[in-house]
Parts: structure tokens; C-alpha cells; sequence
């Protein structure tokens, strides 16, 4: 099982703010589908419900103790075991995409971080838990996304 934990951070460590992204930038975006589409993606509920509708291309997994229950378009766990046990029988990448209790919760068992730093600093009520401390830096590629003009860096991390 290969984990993959995929987040855009501000200076200040937003990821969100009323549930949803405190930012528009296209790039990113675009980056985040090529990167994803084809494969597995793991979020919470309030990440699935801020969304609004399963992500195309993707096989859309949601961890809650609330109210889903699985369909042809999304697989719903309540149980974080019986969630890694079907992640385990995957030949794909698998991406956790949120939010923050998500990525609390499986960064032990994540091998590698793809971080968009947003370079400003932004008001938010989610934040990125994951000390970036603790992860190898393997490659860095600084962008400005036309549309917003935010200056921004895709930094790729190993665990060490």
C-alpha cells in the first residue's frame, strides 16, 4: 500500500476556511487532477461534502462515523482498519486529500507528501497538522498561477 497525503498549505498552515478552500488557484487545481485522476482518493466527510460530488476518474473513498453508506460512486468506512485492509489489496497510488483529522489520522501510515505551499498567509479554521519536520524533502518547484497571481511551491516529501 503506497499512501500519498496531497494538501495546499498557507505560510500560516490554512487548508480551510467554512469548508471550504480560502483560495482559487487554477494550476494547482489542474496539477491536483492529473496527479489524482486514475487513482484512489481518501477524504473525510466534510472534505467530500465541501466538494459536493464525487470526483470524477477517481475511485472517491470517504472515512466518517456519520451518515454515508458506500454506492458505485463513493466507498464509505467507518472503521480506520477496514479502511487500510481495502487499501492494502490496491495496485494504485492511493491519495489522501483531507482535511485536517484525515491527515492526522493516516499521516503514520503515509510514505510520501505532495505539498502546494500558497505564499501568503490566509484566515482560515482548518489547518495542516502534519509536521513537515519529520519529512525529507526530495524536490521543490516554485509557480505563479496566472488567475490568482499567488506564488506558490509544489514540494515533494519522503518520510525519514
Amino acid at each position: 500500500m503506497k499512501l500519498t497525503a496531497v494538501a495546499a498549505v498557507s505560510e500560516n498552515l490554512v487548508i480551510g476556511k467554512n469548508n471550504s478552500l480560502p483560495w482559487n488557484i487554477p494550476e494547482d487545481l489542474k496539477r491536483f487532477k492529473n496527479l489524482t485522476s486514475g487513482s484512489p482518493i481518501i477524504m473525510g466527510r466534510k472534505t467530500y461534502e465541501s466538494i459536493g460530488r464525487p470526483l470524477p476518474n477517481r475511485t472517491n473513498i470517504v472515512l466518517t462515523q456519520k451518515g454515508y453508506s458506500s454506492s458505485d460512486k463513493i466507498k464509505v468506512f467507518s472503521n480506520l482498519d477496514n479502511l487500510l485492509n481495502y487499501c492494502e489489496d490496491l495496485d494504485n497510488e492511493v491519495f489522501v486529500i483531507g482535511g485536517s483529522e484525515i491527515y492526522k489520522l493516516l499521516e503514520p501510515y503515509c510514505s510520501k507528501l505532495v505539498i502546494t505551499h500558497v505564499l501568503k498567509e490566509f484566515d482560515g479554521d482548518a489547518f495542516f497538522p502534519i509536521n513537515l519536520e519529520n519529512w525529507k524533502l526530495l524536490s521543490s518547484e516554485e509557480f505563479t498561477d496566472e488567475s490568482s497571481q499567488l506564488r506558490c511551491e509544489i514540494k515533494i516529501y519522503n518520510k525519514t
